[in-house]
Parts: structure tokens; sequence; C-alpha cells
């Protein structure tokens, strides 16, 4: 691992989304460390790719509360026995964060850096509306753009009226249909792919999120499979990898996500939303709960047909479940503060036994 990055970054790291905050971040570290971009990530350290192309490396003592996560850009220095160890991670300017299956208020952040998160669902099956909401809400909290690719145009004898459907459900985002077989649409996701961008792919099992990214890399990068008999994706790709594009840019795959804990503020919701926040402005009331309230544009929007009542349930649930996410979220922390204290406490308390300080 050189220190290229430190100074003059060359055109490899700048197509793997290298640029001046990440140079002036790495520039704090002490001289002689260098840059790179985690490929891939799991328990015994980082797959790495930089400036003199793949390594190794390992995770230092001080990465061992939080490790870096595929997307990071990280600090990586030579030991004197030739391996490679990841000292540190530079600043995140987004982040795709999922929140724990067993409804805790821990996360899971599943890629960093991106630009462009690409929700996938396929049209054959019927895509599931509730899902591409609820993963927009996620792509709107990472801070990137979110977009929506619908797949296996090929198959579906509808896809124009199915699309209109999801466009339906995603107000303020771009909707693509596409066809890695016949090669429909592709060039126009190619177009959204500006150079040292990342995008990263989430969806369900078999929608054909492996497939886009071979499609997108002009080889076989991802292993791809059949939908199971019952219809079902098969998980095929086990792990999140970040992989290099033509011409610039990377594309990082995900594992088929089948239950989504959103990690989501208001704001999120809000995005994902737009069209319902935009009607509640109209409620006769500032604080409607746009349940039994007179005047209430919501619930008017339903009676007329306007506002289909299934997106109003979804609305309400992913509010829930944020607003939940904040209050577990405030509990951690005011346990972590309070453990600070007594920790602090039973140390003051020792120094006195000691004879350590005075009274």
């Amino acid at each position: 691992m050189t220190s290229s990055a430190r100074s003059n970054p060359d055109n490899t790291l700048a197509a793997l989304g290298w640029g001046p905050e990440l140079a002036t971040a790495l520039a704090r570290h002490p001289p002689g460390a260098g840059a790179a971009r985690v490929t891939r990530a799991d328990r015994g350290g980082v797959e790495l790719l930089a400036a003199d192309g793949p390594s190794r490396a390992l995770l230092g003592p001080d990465l061992s509360g939080e490790p870096p996560t595929t997307g990071d850009w990280v600090v990586v220095r030579m030991r004197a026995d030739g391996r490679a160890v990841c000292e540190a991670v530079l600043p995140r300017r987004t982040a795709v964060v999922r929140g724990a299956s067993d409804r805790t208020s821990a996360h899971q952040v599943l890629a960093a850096n991106v630009d462009l998160v690409v929700v996938v669902e396929q049209l054959d099956p019927e895509p599931d509306l509730g899902r591409v909401e609820r993963l927009l809400t996620l792509a709107w909290g990472s801070g990137a753009v979110p977009l929506v690719v619908l797949t296996k145009a090929d198959l579906a004898a509808d896809a124009r009226w199915l699309a209109d459907d999801v466009t339906a459900v995603a107000p303020g985002t771009d909707v693509l249909v596409v066809s890695a077989t016949t090669r429909q649409g592709m060039e126009d996701l190619r177009a959204r792919i500006r150079p040292g961008w990342t995008l990263v792919l989430l969806g369900p099992s078999g929608a054909g999120k492996s497939t886009l990214t071979n499609a997108l890399a002009g080889r076989e990068v991802m292993e791809v499979s059949a939908l199971r008999a019952d219809g079902r994706g098969r998980h095929t790709t086990t792990h999140r990898e970040l992989v290099p594009l033509p011409g610039g840019g990377v594309v990082l795959d995900t594992p088929g996500l089948r239950g989504i804990s959103l990690v989501a503020d208001d704001d999120s919701v809000a995005a994902a939303f737009s069209d319902i926040e935009d009607l509640a402005g109209g409620c006769r009331f500032g604080d409607c709960a746009h349940g039994v309230e007179p005047g209430c544009a919501v619930l008017a929007a339903v009676a007329d047909g306007v506002l289909d009542e299934r997106r109003l349930a979804s609305w309400r649930k992913l509010g829930r479940e944020a607003r939940w996410q904040a209050v577990r979220r405030d509990a951690r922390l005011r346990a972590e503060e309070v453990a600070v204290w007594k920790r602090r406490h039973r140390e003051m308390r020792r120094g006195y036994r000691e004879g350590l300080w005075r009274r």
C-alpha cells in the first residue's frame, strides 16, 4: 500500500470516488499512511482497492467498536512485517442504514459514501408497492439520490401499467423500466452513473440485482440463479461487494432484503410520501392526525379516490416505526451517558480509597 493518495490521487482513486474532501481528511493523519476503499468487509478484515491495486488489510485496535463497511474510505498503514492495517475510517458523506432485526435501537450500515440508491423491484412477479415505499424511505434517509429500477421488463406483458403503479408511490423519484436480457433501458441507467459515483442496489432476492451488476460491469462478476419453484428469490449474493465499472464509478450489490427495519426520521418518511405531506398541508387544523378530524384533506383524498387507502396505511405504519426508532435511539444514548458517569464515579471512589485524590 503506497501513500500516493495523500497528495495526488490518480485516475484509479478518482474513478472510485476519491476527492478533495477525502484528501483533506487524510492529511489530518500522521504521514506515511495511505487511503483505500473497502470493497468487501468480513470478520477477519477488509478487502481494499487503492491506487496500486487490490489488497487485504487487518483491522486496527481503534476499529473494534464499529468496523468499516463496504464503501468506506479507510486510512491504511504498512506494518514492519509487511501486512496492511486499517487505522481509521475517513468521514462518510452518506450512508444507507437499516435497523437491527431484533427490534432494538442497534443499526447496520449497509453501504457508505453512496451517490445513488437504486431500489430494484421486479416486474414479474408484480411489484410489491409496500416494499418499494419502505426501501425509498431508507434511500431518502441515506443522503443520496434515490432511483427506482424495475427489472425483467421482457417477462411482463403489462410492464407499462405496472410501472405507472410504482411511479404513483414514488413521488420525486425517477422510475426506470429495464431488461438486462434485451438491454431495454440499460443505456438510460448507465447515463445516471457519473464518473466517480457509487450506486448501491437494494431489493429482494430474485429481483435481478446481480444480473444488473453484471450488465453494468460488462462481464460476469456476480453469480446469478433462477427463482425458486414458489417464485421467491434465491440468496445468490451472500455479501456486499463493490465492483468498479468501465468508464469510472462503482456499483455495490447487496444480498436480498426480506425484512427491512427502518432507521429513519420524520424527514425521510415525508420525502418518501411527499404526496401525502402535500395533502396534509390543506387540512383545516395544523395538528390534524388524519383520523376522524373534520376538514381533513388527507381523508377527503381517500374518499375521492385521489389517494389509495393502502398508501395512507403504509405512511402511518412507517411513521410509527420512525418515531419508535427515535425513542429507542434516545433511550440508548441516555443509557450510554449514564454508564459513562457511573464508570467515572467508580474511578473517583477508587481513587479516594487508594489515596490518589484528596477530598
